[in-house]
């Protein structure tokens, strides 16, 4: 009941303090934040052959165990759950999942990374605005079983394992990060670590997004280091996903928005 509560109250409070785009004084910002109205109000019920996939997910009567390496999910917390269950809790709507989409086409989109694949729908919106490879980590074997499922686009990478391990591993041979979209784990440390890994290869031009910023009291409080990052230059808040900028011509600024 207290998450719940909780849940109410930060959107509630995001609710009060959202701004629209006539608000904005930055050219900046006003020039992304339009752009994106425009592309979600252009692509209202998302990708077809995307969305086709997730209703295949959605319909689907099998059940898979989870190894389940962050704080769980609320709504279906066993170990053994549906897919479609997993599809319906724990996956980004398409709205959502194409703010990542259009996000990633505002930087070089060369090298992407995704940390927590999930059902690969999210992945999937991602290679669609990717010129290089999506780079996806999972830490659930069976769950990428169902994410590496056709149809499947053939510039994205997928790695397995516990994040805290294989993602270092990954970013020694790597020179620069252009979008990363971090949501896996979903606790304070964790999101964190990520955050600290994956900026170490940030550029002016980078973007990240985070996942879920006001799922519970630990992201809120990730959320919020995250902002005080002096690397940090804007972010918006968009209630169910944080989005970064590295660089920013007006002043620091964290921007509370509507989409």
């Amino acid at each position: 009941m207290a998450g719940k509560v909780d849940l109410f109250l930060a959107f509630l409070n995001y609710w009060l303090q959202k701004e629209d785009q006539y608000s904005q004084q930055s050219p900046f910002v006003y020039t992304i934040y339009s752009s994106l109205l425009n592309f979600l109000k252009d692509n209202k019920l998302g990708d077809p052959e995307i969305e086709s996939f997730r209703k295949t997910l959605l319909t689907s009567s099998d059940s898979i165990e989870v190894l389940d390496l962050g704080a769980g999910s609320k709504k279906v917390p066993q170990p053994v759950r549906s897919i479609k269950s997993i599809t319906k809790y724990s996956t980004s709507s398409s709205k959502y999942a194409q703010i990542y989409q259009f996000f990633c086409g505002l930087t070089p989109n060369t090298t992407v990374i995704e940390l927590g694949t999930c059902m690969g729908i999210s992945t999937r919106y991602l290679a669609k605005s990717t010129s290089g490879k999506v780079y996806s980590f999972e830490g659930s074997e069976e769950i990428l079983k169902i994410a590496q499922q056709d149809p499947l686009p053939k510039n994205i990478e997928f790695h397995i394992g516990p994040i805290e391990s294989t993602l270092p591993e990954f970013l020694k041979n790597t020179a620069s990060v252009d979008f990363a979209l971090i949501d896996a784990t979903h606790t304070y440390e964790g999101t964190i670590s990520y955050f600290n890994f994956l900026k170490e290869r940030a550029h002016s031009k980078s973007i990240f997004a985070l996942g879920d910023i006001h799922w519970s009291k630990e992201m809120e409080k990730a959320w919020e280091q995250v902002k005080k990052s002096p690397e940090v230059r804007l972010t918006f808040d968009f209630f169910e996903c944080g989005i970064v900028f590295f660089e920013n011509p007006g002043p620091k600024s964290h921007l509370i928005l509507s989409c």
